[in-house]
């Protein structure tokens, strides 16, 4: 019975690594499926470019993902690889040391970088209407900024619209506390609100029962340019044509996802699976209007004018944020890039 017993014991425990085993392997091909599908190596003939992401794959970075869906960057003749961020992620950081080739941030840490001296410039700009906002419970009866008031914010230290807001808004009896980056706490509390984009965390919100009320901080004035694609300087004068030819088909992956989103937001699904594809279907259509704005319908996407770019530094500075010397607006940004509006 011993016998039999241990020879019983060996065989689970033979079966279970081999279950193992096989579970690990399909993750490791899983892994490796998403590395391809985020362009990792499409062609090795062609010039490898890295583009790297402030955030993980969501729909603020659909155009770029669009452009590689749809064989958009390797038209052009480009081998592009994206890279997912993160909360940490040190985006400037690495296209300044040129460890990638171009990188995706908003416009107010373009401006931050110049600050410090940092030689990138902002190439596009997708977003004419920032997404950031905040979420209050719709029964607490609050309108606008104006009524928050004796309650909790959650918002990012950090970030330059937590420093517009708290400098610009009188907010009395309000408790700003971090960030979570979850819906957990405002589901729980009546008093309670907190930062997002309006096409994710309200969504997430309402799925879970709640009943967000958006509050848009562009509507006071706030609105840098988001998911900027931005380089070194020394890319836009070495190799010029490829930074073309990479902003050309990026304006090509954008003008694909607000027009048909479902092919890409099946890649950033996989990449990405906390994305499920309601919110991703639910996010393309909320992102769609501050893509197309008025200007851009003239422009075209990813226009960028020297007004917006100057009253973003204005802001920063009022609000202490950057000193008047630090402010290059002129060297921030360029447009000579774009594409003629189609």
């Amino acid at each position: 019975m011993f016998h039999s017993f241990a020879a019983r014991s060996w065989l689970v425990a033979l079966l279970a690594l081999v279950v193992g085993c096989g579970r690990v392997e399909s993750q490791r091909a899983e892994k490796k499926a998403a590395a391809e599908d985020a362009g990792a190596q499409i062609d090795p003939t062609l010039p490898l470019v890295t583009l790297q992401l402030n955030w993980f794959p969501e729909v603020e970075h659909g155009g770029y993902y669009a452009a590689l869906v749809h064989g958009y960057y390797q038209e052009a003749g480009l081998n592009v690889k994206i890279l997912p961020g993160g909360p940490d992620t040190p985006v400037v950081q690495q296209v300044a040391r040129r460890a990638v080739t171009f990188g995706v941030v908003n416009a107010d840490n373009v401006l931050f970088g110049r600050a410090q001296q940092v030689p990138i410039v902002a190439l596009m700009a997708p977003l004419q209407i920032s997404p950031r906002c905040l979420i209050v419970h719709e029964s607490s009866g609050i309108q606008s900024f104006d009524d928050l008031k004796n309650m909790t914010i959650a918002m990012s230290s950090s970030s330059a619209f937590t420093q517009f807001l708290q400098k610009t808004l009188p907010l009395p009896g309000v408790q700003v506390v971090p960030y979570t980056g979850t819906v957990a706490i405002f589901l729980r509390r009546k008093d309670y609100a907190q930062q997002g984009y309006v096409f994710s965390e309200p969504f997430v919100a309402r799925k879970e029962g709640g009943d967000p009320k958006v509050l848009m901080v562009s509507s006071l004035g706030f609105n840098p340019y988001t998911s900027c694609l931005f380089t070194h300087d020394d890319q836009r004068t070495e190799r010029p044509e490829l930074v073309r030819k990479m902003v050309e088909a990026s304006v090509r992956g954008w003008e694909q996802y607000i027009k048909a989103p479902e092919e890409t937001n099946q890649l950033i699904h996989r990449l990405n699976p906390e994305m499920g594809l309601d919110i991703l279907e639910f996010g393309a259509k909320t992102l769609e209007p501050l893509v197309m704005d008025e200007t851009s319908e003239q422009q075209g996407i990813g226009t960028m004018s020297r007004e917006s770019w100057q009253t973003l530094a204005n802001q920063l500075v009022d609000t202490e944020q950057m000193k008047p010397a630090e402010v290059h607006v002129d060297q921030a940004f360029t447009t000579e890039f774009l594409p003629p509006p189609r």
